[in-house]
Order: C-alpha cells, then sequence, then structure tokens
C-alpha cells in the first residue's frame, strides 16, 4: 500500500489484491477481480486478513485454486505493508500486516475524528428508510420501540456509509381503525360534556363496538370539547356521523401523532417527513398507480381462489379488480379494490410507493414488525412493477420485545394498561440505555429487555461496559490535560508493542470496514457487537497496565510512550462516539 495512509485497511487490501490477481491472471475477466473480498479470517491466530481471490480465478483461468492461491501468496508478500502471507484450506490466502501498517491508523483516526470510518460505499443513492409508522390510535409501546431504534440506527448507518437517506414515516390515518378511533375519541369528548350516556351504551350504539378503551383519549375529548364545546353534541343517540366525522377524526389524529412525535423526540429519533395515507389516496396517488400498472397490462377483473384454510362456506367468489403479482414471484394476485370501490390496503401501499419512487428514491428500506412478514412478497412484487424494476425494496422485521423485573413480566402502563408504552420505558432507564440495549440483538431475533440488567453497573451489561471504556478513555485524556489530537497524531508509534496494544489497535482498524459490512447486511446491531469488541480490548489493557507498571498509560519517566499511548486511548474514544453516533447514543465523560 502506497502513502497516504488509507482510511480503510480492508478496501486499501482488497484493491491491492484484485491488482495482485489481474498481475497474476492477465487474461481474466473484470468482474472476477471485482468481486474479490478481503475479510477477517474466523480465526485471529491465521492473520489480520483473509482473501477468497484464488477460489473466485480458479473456474475462469481453468487452473486449481490452491496453485493460484500459492502464487498470489508470493505476490502479496512483497507489498510494503504485508508482513507475510500464506495459502490456506481450499484456496484462501491468509495475510498478516506489518505492525507499523496497523499502527499507522491512529494517526488517521485522530485526524478524520469521529468521521473516521465515513464510506462512499452507498455512492449517493437516494434511499428511503420507512420505520415505526404506527397506526395513531394508541400511546407508542416497547413493540415500536425496536422497530424505532433499529430503524433511526439503520439510517445513520446508511448516511455513514454514503446512502443520500430520507427517514419517513408513514402515517396510516385512513381505514377502518381510524374511523374506529374517530368513535372512540368522540365518546370522550360526550363524556367531557357530561353525557349520561354509559360507556356500554354508547359501544352498542357505534358500528363494530368501541374499540379503544384507554385513558389516553380522556384529555383528547377534552380537546375537542374546548375546541368546539357542544357545536358537536348529538340531540340523540346514535349521532348523525356526518355531522362530527371528520372534525373529530383529523383532531384526534393530529393529537395522537402530536403525542408520537413527542415520544420519538424522548427517544432521539427523527423523521425528516411524514406522509399521509389519506393525502395521497385524495391527491389520486391510487389512481395513478393503477392506470399506470394497467398500462402494464398488470391489471385485471378476475376472481381469486379460496384462501388456504378456508372451508367453501365460508368464502364467496367475486369478481375483483387484481394485480398481476405473481408475475413478480407473489404466491397470488393482489386484489386492490374493496366492494365498495375504495382501495384495499395494498392497494394504498402502492400508492405510497408510487410516491416514494415518484420523488426520486432509488432504493426502499422498511422496518417492519416480524408480524408483516407475509407481506414483503406483495410489496416487492408492486414495487418491481412500479419501477420495471429499477427500484430496490428490502424490508428489516423486527421481532417482540418481552420486557422484564426480576424474571417476570412487566406491566407498567397506567394509560394503556395492557402494555409497556415507551414514555414508560424512557423514564424507567434512560433513552441512551433503551437505545442500545435495543441493538444488542439482531433485529429478527425475540429478546427479552430485563430492567435489572439494564442498569446494572458490570460488565454483563453491554450499555455500562461500552460507556465505562470510553468514560475511562476520557479520564485518562483529562489527566493527561487534555492534549490535542493533531499533537497526539505525531507520536512515535513504535512504543506501541505489546500483544495488548497491537490487538485494540486491530480492531480500531477494523471500523470502516464493520461500518461497510454492516450497512450492506442492513444490521445496526453489528455495530453494538464491535463496540463491545473495542470496550473489552480496551479495558483488558487497562487491567494489564494495572498489573504491569511500564504498560499504564501515563508514565512521566517516559515522555515518548506516554504520548504514544494517549494517542491510543483518545483514538479508542473517538472510535467509540463514532460507533455511538450511528446507534444514536451519547457518550458519557464520567461513570457516577
Amino acid at each position: 500500500m502506497s502513502h497516504p495512509v488509507p482510511e480503510n485497511l480492508f478496501a486499501a487490501m482488497q484493491a491491492e489484491v484484485a491488482a495482485a490477481l489481474r498481475g497474476l491472471l492477465p487474461g481474466l475477466p473484470e468482474d472476477v477481480a471485482a468481486r474479490v473480498q478481503v475479510e477477517p479470517p474466523r480465526d485471529p491466530a491465521h492473520g489480520d486478513m483473509a482473501t477468497n481471490a484464488a477460489m473466485l480465478a480458479a473456474k475462469p483461468a481453468g487452473r486449481p485454486p490452491a496453485a493460484i492461491a500459492a502464487d498470489l501468496a508470493e505476490r502479496l508478500r512483497a507489498l510494503p505493508a504485508v508482513a507475510d502471507a500464506a495459502p490456506a484450506g481450499p484456496g484462501f490466502v491468509n495475510l498478516r500486516l506489518k505492525d507499523a501498517a496497523i499502527r499507522g491508523q491512529i494517526p488517521v483516526i485522530l485526524q478524520r475524528g469521529e468521521a473516521y470510518g465515513d464510506s462512499r460505499l452507498g455512492g449517493g443513492v437516494r434511499v428511503d428508510v420507512e420505520y415505526v409508522s404506527a397506526n395513531p390510535t394508541g400511546p407508542m409501546h416497547v413493540g415500536h420501540c425496536r422497530g424505532a431504534v433499529v430503524g433511526d440506527a439503520l439510517a445513520n448507518l446508511l448516511a455513514k456509509a454514503g446512502w443520500a437517506v430520507t427517514r419517513e414515516y408513514y402515517v396510516n390515518d385512513a381505514g377502518a381503525q381510524v374511523l374506529a378511533l374517530a368513535y372512540a375519541a368522540y365518546w370522550r369528548y360526550l363524556q367531557a360534556l357530561g353525557t349520561p350516556l354509559t360507556e356500554e351504551e354508547y359501544a352498542q350504539s357505534i358500528p363494530g363496538g368501541l374499540q379503544y378503551r384507554g385513558d389516553y383519549l380522556i384529555p383528547v375529548g377534552e380537546a375537542i370539547k374546548a375546541r368546539f364545546g357542544d357545536e358537536l353534541a348529538p340531540g340523540a343517540m346514535p349521532a348523525p356521523v356526518t355531522d362530527w366525522l371528520e372534525p373529530v377524526r383529523d383532531m384526534t389524529v393530529g393529537l395522537m401523532m402530536q403525542a408520537i412525535r413527542e415520544d420519538l423526540a424522548a427517544l432521539g429519533v427523527r423523521h425528516d417527513v411524514f406522509v399521509s395515507e389519506r393525502a395521497l389516496v385524495e391527491a389520486g396517488m391510487l389512481d395513478r398507480a393503477e392506470a399506470l400498472l394497467a398500462g402494464k397490462g398488470l391489471i385485471y377483473r378476475g376472481v381469486l381462489d379460496a384462501p388456504k384454510g378456508k372451508l367453501p362456506e365460508d368464502w364467496e367468489p367475486r369478481e375483483q379488480v387484481l394485480f398481476r403479482a405473481t408475475r413478480f414471484g407473489d404466491d397470488t394476485d393482489r386484489p386492490l379494490r374493496k366492494s365498495d370501490g375504495s382501495g384495499t390496503y395494498f392497494a394504498n401501499d402502492i400508492a405510497n410507493h408510487l410516491d416514494k419512487i415518484a420523488r426520486g428514491h432509488e432504493a426502499i428500506v422498511h422496518v417492519w414488525g416480524a408480524d408483516h412478514g407475509g407481506y414483503v412478497k406483495r410489496m416487492k412484487a408492486a414495487v418491481q412493477a412500479l419501477s420495471d424494476g429499477a427500484v430496490s425494496f428490502e424490508v428489516v422485521l423486527t421481532q417482540i420485545v418481552h420486557v422484564l423485573r426480576g424474571g417476570q413480566p412487566v406491566r407498567m402502563s397506567k394509560r394503556a394498561g395492557t402494555y409497556v408504552t415507551l414514555r414508560d420505558l424512557i423514564e424507567e432507564v434512560g433513552r441512551d440505555a433503551v437505545r442500545f440495549t435495543m441493538l444488542t440483538r439482531k433485529a429478527d431475533a425475540q429478546m427479552e429487555f430485563d430492567l435489572d440488567r439494564v442498569i446494572e453497573q458490570s460488565r454483563d451489561n453491554p450499555v455500562f461496559y461500552v460507556q465505562y471504556a470510553h468514560a475511562r478513555c476520557r479520564s485518562v485524556l483529562r489527566q493527561a490535560g487534555d492534549p490535542p489530537a493533531a499533537a497526539l497524531a505525531e507520536a512515535e508509534l513504535s512504543h506501541l508493542s505489546d500483544p495488548a496494544e497491537m490487538a485494540l489497535i486491530r480492531k480500531l482498524a477494523a471500523w470502516p470496514r464493520t461500518v461497510e459490512a454492516a450497512a450492506l447486511a442492513r444490521e445496526p446491531h453489528r455495530i453494538a457487537f464491535y463496540l463491545q469488541e473495542v470496550a473489552a480490548e480496551f479495558h483488558g489493557l487497562w487491567n494489564k497496565g494495572r498489573e504491569d507498571a511500564t504498560l499504564r498509560f501515563i508514565r512521566e519517566d517516559e515522555p515518548e510512550a506516554t504520548r504514544a499511548r494517549l494517542a491510543l486511548v483518545a483514538a479508542t474514544a473517538i472510535v467509540i462516539r463514532s460507533g455511538l453516533a450511528v446507534m444514536g447514543v451519547a457518550p458519557v465523560e464520567e461513570m457516577r
């Protein structure tokens, strides 16, 4: 590798390996070299990096992968940064870098600051990340919390990796659920007016009964009364819906969305745009989507087979407006219109995605609850049809969260009664602890949010463990008078030679690759895992210094070694802050 020192050791070595492969096999198709990967080996004892280049080249070159690996290893050993290159297994080449090449990342980190790890991988592709999108029918609960954190962290991660990100919340303010919400809010309005009607009498007088009975609608009813007085009061029950539905629905949705925005703000989650389902339909986006699909021959009138598990007498075949979703890999074609002519839930979602495409997005990523897994195929089919395959569509599914205290399930909500609200959780343990903990498991794995563990100050608590590492870094730097990064970047780093020091530097140098790998996989939880590994290496070095005085960070009798170690400490703090920023977690300066 040539100077200046690369910001991403793995990307730089990947380019070197690809170049060496081209030199070894001049007639190799270019796409083979472009697919070369350089990654950490599964066993660190095998080296710093491993490449699959020989296996990729074997078939087009007509040579055994082991033979290519042997020749490639010889070429790679000649690189200035490489200490050793050795063939391994069926065609891998393991690489060990010189300590000086590894240590060279410290000045890069100090110079780049928290921008270290920024990447151009995304190429400025415009991606719409839609997350949360909870129905505005009640307080946000812990299930919404996980999707909110995963979505927000994923948006941060993609932005750091070079995508142009739009953070979107799709407001489901059309359909039966919002109508049911309006009826429930109207009941609270009647209560505020002092109606003699009982709750059950009111429930029996409306279609579908009273679905939303939580106390959170009491202030909504009071607000409606404050604005309208008794203007919306009925002469008799049931009141004519046309007299009150629209103002009650609009005001209720507005107040519920205000509460949701406040909850999201408390969690540190932000969105760039809030898109209204009803506004899209009223603007004719559903009609536009249907016309677009019809123009491609993808709309027809037909009768679907009975759904699986339904007895013939339970299902009435009828002609419907259908989308040819099976042409794009779905299991069945999908209805777009209900019997009354209004759009189906799926049709309105098609309108939503046409709007995203019309706004210039080249990729769409959703964060959904796992219960929506069966919905993925049809939406992927719709996006493919709408964009002629030009816009990619992905879904990150999040599993449910169980909140525990003392090993037992917790119900903390007084307003909702049956579930833990997001605000309850934040007030109990704090925003940063909630966010970090939600990212300590892969999104599609069920998780237990143990309140006792989250506030525990031990290495078993990953939130504490990582924050404590940053606080220790800051403590060392404060003790040294907070030397400027520019001064530390000039340190003579050959003083850093202990295996524990080198292990920490190697881990820091892996940050840019970690960002890119996590972004490509759409897995922000990898950042939490990485930070725990950094913290483990740092705490291990700290403890080693307590046992061996020659490894202490500050030694007055060794000013140059001290400066080198302070550079390492400062670089560690920077990388931890960079990772926490992706997670949306504020670093702490000291532990209380």
